[in-house]
């Protein structure tokens, strides 16, 4: 299986739906029903072969796996490969990437009215851009695909969002374009150094100390923006409150990951010496992080907004744990990001479900929605649950390996972690309780209607995996464990040999 070009189809198959999307002719009414049925039977069938990247993954190697390799550039001495592979890191980031694809596509069946056909080919492409960024052992290739995903998000913000959508389409892109030029102006000095752009040749490299710093700090300019980290962290909020549901849903449930991802691909490998002198900062800044987000959370009446400076300190959660290099809580910040993406995306959901009934986000405004939705009312209190991090849940292990890899390293970090998980059971049970319980006050309410088929198709499998990693995550910590275990082995070393080389 690892000869065949899986990767390959996993990437670029939704631009074959795309293409068929084009192709589609006749009224407004069949091209959009059509460019609908064309972007979830084409999702569907990439998650489908994703699903065979983890029947086929070896977990008991740390070796990058389904490897892909082609010339692509080469002017003079320069080249650039088409170079794809995963390892048990990237593995989980390729089938979140792909399950939240075909969720959004039916999330967006009834709510999105005006240029369907686009709508629908901008997630199509947003999928081949994120599967490739994880898939990418190529520095090119990755950045090509990492800025790539810029475009349809900035267009899905800007062209189908909210009142205030052009406005905060911009914030989003020029935030997160400052800091990708910082990190090219570093992958060119990476090449400068190795003389490749090769990722796995940079992993294996042995960068100077002074180089080094200057190096993570270039990647960590990108990096913080799309975590995104405090105070790079106001495009947020304004993001997720003008975007459409769907578009919150990837970018709480994929794009966010994509800072993290970084850390533990690029930071923590190549500049080991430099990730463990600028520790103290990551831990501030996380701990600012976690802290901070949540009380401004607390303080919300927007409900999208709530849950956007709650992702904020839940990712301020996962640094922690990636920059305490310890096998336990690199592992607890991967699950975490897992996690996150599901939780998360299927809060803004739930927010879209009533949105698209009462078009209003306003906390104040609902009130007593079990006496009309029970079956809402369920779903919501179980990933409300989950995001506080309830043991049975994946937030709880992702929270919990985090802690336990933290302490050995910051007694202090962890016990600052420790209080946002109460602030988190407290904005979010706030959250819940002003929604769900009490009386219906309002008339327009009294003849809301509760979850359709559709709705509930979109909840179920997201529902059944944050139970299954709550319940069983050995079958998700076990890929990802080699890759982990080897790469707090390499830091290890590198500060080991540092170590003796003072003395």
């Amino acid at each position: 299986m690892n000869h065949w070009p899986l990767l390959s189809l996993v990437t670029f198959l939704p631009l074959v739906g795309v293409g068929f999307i084009m192709t589609t002719r006749g009224d407004a009414e069949i091209v959009a029903r059509n460019a609908k049925n064309i972007a979830l039977s084409t999702s569907v069938i990439v998650f489908l072969l994703s699903l065979l990247l983890w029947v086929y993954f070896d977990p008991s190697t740390a070796a990058f796996q389904f490897v892909e390799k082609a010339r692509w550039v080469k002017i003079g001495g320069f080249e650039v490969n088409y170079h794809m592979g995963i390892d048990g890191i990237s593995l989980f980031f390729v089938l979140l990437s792909t399950l939240l694809t075909p969720i959004c596509v039916l999330a967006s069946w009834q709510s999105i009215h005006s240029q369907v056909r686009e709508y629908m080919i901008a997630f199509l492409v947003l999928e081949t851009l994120m599967v490739g960024m994880f898939c990418a052992l190529d520095f090119i290739v990755f950045y090509v695909f990492f800025e790539g995903v810029l475009i349809p998000m900035f267009l899905i913000i800007g062209i189908w969002g909210h009142s205030n959508r052009v406005y905060a389409a911009f914030k989003f892109f020029l935030y997160t374009l400052l800091g990708s030029v910082l990190m090219l102006l570093a992958i060119i000095a990476v090449y400068y150094q190795t003389g490749s752009t090769d990722i796995e040749t940079a992993l294996h490299y042995s960068f100077p100390f002074a180089l080094q710093k200057w190096l993570f700090l270039a990647f960590l300019a990108s990096f913080a923006v799309k975590v995104p980290m405090w105070p790079v962290h106001t495009w947020l909020p304004d993001a997720h409150v003008e975007a459409p549901t769907a578009g919150s849903v990837i970018l709480a449930g994929v794009l966010l990951k994509m800072g993290g991802y970084g850390f533990v691909r690029f930071s923590l490998p190549m500049f080991p010496l430099a990730s463990h002198y600028f520790t103290p900062l990551m831990f501030a800044l996380s701990a600012i992080a976690v802290i901070y987000t949540s009380l401004v959370a607390l303080a919300q009446t927007n409900m999208k907004k709530l849950i956007a400076y709650s992702s904020i300190a839940h990712m301020g959660f996962v640094t922690m744990g990636i920059f305490a290099v310890t096998s336990e809580a690199v592992q607890g910040a991967v699950i975490q990001m897992l996690s996150h993406g599901l939780v998360s995306g299927a809060l803004f959901l739930c927010v879209g479900v009533l949105y698209d009934r009462m078009h209003n986000y306003d906390i104040a405004r609902y009130g007593g929605l079990v006496e009309r939705m029970p079956a809402y009312g369920f779903v919501f209190m179980a990933f409300t649950l989950a995001s506080v991090g309830l043991p049975g849940t994946s937030g709880f292990v992702g929270e919990f390996l985090i802690l336990l890899g933290t302490f050995r390293v910051s007694t202090l970090e962890c016990f600052l972690a420790a209080t946002a998980m109460f602030l988190g059971a407290a904005y979010m049970l706030y959250l819940y309780r002003r929604v769900v319980f009490g009386t219906i006050t309002r008339d327009d309410l009294r003849n809301i209607l509760d979850l359709s088929a559709r709705e509930k198709a979109v909840f179920v499998p997201l529902l059944l995996l944050v139970l299954w990693m709550g319940v069983y995550p050995s079958s998700f910590l076990g890929p990802i464990r080699a890759s982990v275990d080897n790469l707090v082995q390499q830091v290890g070393a590198a500060e080991a040999g540092q170590h003796a080389s003072a003395e």
